[in-house]
């Protein structure tokens, strides 16, 4: 089985249709896991979680999805988010609202424990060093865990340094291993990339592959300005940052 693995598609259309189709055409995808943040900062929250229902997509809740319906206060947000997840919020229907409500803050799927930021903290840690990392694997059940939150993709094994960013096509094993994988962002990358970044389980090889793949970008801005979300939110996807 051959499972998806998606973070912070921040309302991101495109990107995240790039995504699925880059997935499909190389190798296929059974299902999808999806580690928060599905809504915030882009022009298409609708269209992104109907996207995700239609695939059946197991879900867990980021701090934007949360702000998005009241569960998080907004008073944490930089202004630029803060507008975003207002104009966010006016989009939501009924049962996108419930839906979001629902989500849960982790999940335990096959050798990983699932959280946006840590499972200590997972609305809002961002957990982007070594100590955390092997903090985070000494709290849980699972032998690996992966994580979103910080929009930079990364890979850590318990006993070794972390070091952030993921070469695309880079492959782990993960059978047994003590890991912590960021499959970076399909929305809003951070890490100079402006390239969707998602990652494949396969649980048949026991690997996990990060991939990159490029969306188009201006189309995506364009949607933003027609919306009349912030300039800066707008402007930070053309440089991946």
């Amino acid at each position: 089985m051959r499972t998806l693995i998606v973070s912070d598609i921040h309302s991101n259309l495109d990107a995240l249709d790039a995504v699925l189709a880059d997935a499909i055409s190389n190798g296929g995808i059974d299902g999808v896991w999806c580690l928060g943040d599905i809504v915030g900062y882009g022009p298409e929250p609708m269209a992104c979680l109907e996207r995700l229902w239609g695939l059946g997509a197991l879900s867990i809740m980021g701090n934007h999805d949360g702000g998005a319906v009241g569960l998080v206060s907004l008073a944490t947000f930089n202004p630029a988010a803060k507008a975003a997840s207002l104009w966010t919020a006016g989009q939501l229907t009924e049962e996108a609202r419930r839906y979001l409500e629902g989500l849960p803050q982790t999940l335990t799927e096959g050798p990983f424990t699932l959280a946006h930021g840590t499972p200590s903290d997972p609305m809002w840690e961002y957990l982007t060093s070594y100590s955390q990392a092997e903090a985070a694997l000494g709290v849980i059940g699972t032998s690996a865990l992966l994580v979103g939150h910080s929009h930079l993709p990364f890979v850590c094994q318990e006993g070794l340094r972390m070091e952030l960013g993921a070469a695309h096509g880079q492959r782990i094993a993960v059978d047994g291993l003590r890991l912590a994988i960021n499959p970076g962002s399909v929305g809003q990358p951070r890490d100079g990339d402006p390239r969707a970044a998602y990652a494949v389980y396969d649980d048949i090889t026991a690997t996990v592959e990060l991939r990159r793949v490029a969306y188009d970008v201006s189309l995506t801005q364009r949607k933003m300005a027609d919306a009349g979300l912030p300039e800066s939110l707008i402007n930070r996807l053309s440089v991946g940052h």
